[in-house]
């Protein structure tokens, strides 16, 4: 009679591959439940907002703008659409944003700059900037060296241009500069007179400005006062000559009484 072995039953061993996933299951929920906690807590909350580089718009009217709001959701803040909609404000040139954990947002304006002024109907004086923009100013913050825009329709296309000029010639080259006024004409539409602080009548065209104010200062700093045209060609005549100058300070003397 042969001794016959049963085979050795083998031990059931937990499968590994369903302890993994009931473990990645679990913390998955855990972080869900971290996530729901934490967006529902104030630290996920914007604080704070602040605006910084803006002289012509008030924080109320920036924040209007932005979208922005305290208590909302400071990751849900899209940096792009908050730019896109402060940069439809005429007033403003670059935007740019910052998010400081936790709930603090900083917003970083640059605004055009002012390159000229005006007065509206009730005498209020207005800044004009580069874009064309006109903006109310406190008058204690006037700069002298700005001209004054006279005469000028607020829905003319070459105002905006004219600003566009100013704005891209130095400061130092239109100081001098008092008044602009339109001037147009069939062959130059956008034809305009100026008057400076040194007495001189200029006539040009905003197309031509930026090349011809060099050949201005140059004349305003070496002439006496006179009629400068700035067109296709270069001109510049003085009011008076030397030997008018003669003539008028001999007008001007009074006879002297010989007892005659």
């Amino acid at each position: 009679m042969s001794n016959t072995r049963l085979p050795l039953l083998k031990e059931d061993k937990p499968k590994k591959k369903k302890s993994r996933k009931l473990t990645v299951i679990l913390l998955l929920l855990f972080i869900a439940l971290l996530a729901v906690i934490f967006f529902r807590s104030s630290v996920s909350r914007i604080t704070e907002i602040t605006f910084e580089g803006s002289k012509y718009s008030t924080p109320k009217e920036l924040l209007a703008q932005s979208g922005l709001k305290v208590g909302g959701q400071f990751f849900a803040v899209s940096k792009k659409s908050v730019i896109e909609s402060m940069m439809e404000l005429k007033t403003i040139q670059t935007v740019t944003m910052e998010r400081d954990f936790p709930g603090l947002i900083k917003v970083h304006i640059e605004e055009f700059p002012a390159v000229a002024y005006e007065l509206d109907r009730q005498g209020s004086l207005k800044a004009i900037l580069s874009s064309g923009a006109a903006v109310p100013i406190n008058e204690t913050g006037v700069t002298v060296e700005k001209p004054i825009l006279t005469n000028w329709n607020a829905s003319d296309p070459y105002k905006t241009k004219l600003c566009q000029a100013l704005g891209n010639i130095p400061n130092e080259l239109t100081s001098d500069i008092s008044e602009i006024v339109p001037s147009p004409t069939l062959s130059f539409p956008d034809r305009i007179k100026m008057y400076t602080r040194s007495h001189f009548e200029v006539i040009t065209a905003i197309s031509l400005l930026k090349d011809k104010i060099e050949y201005l200062n140059q004349v305003i700093e070496t002439e006496q006062p006179g009629l400068i045209k700035m067109l296709e060609a270069d001109s510049y005549v003085p009011f008076y000559t030397e030997n008018e100058d003669i003539e008028d300070l001999q007008e001007q003397k009074v006879p002297t009484n010989t007892g005659e």
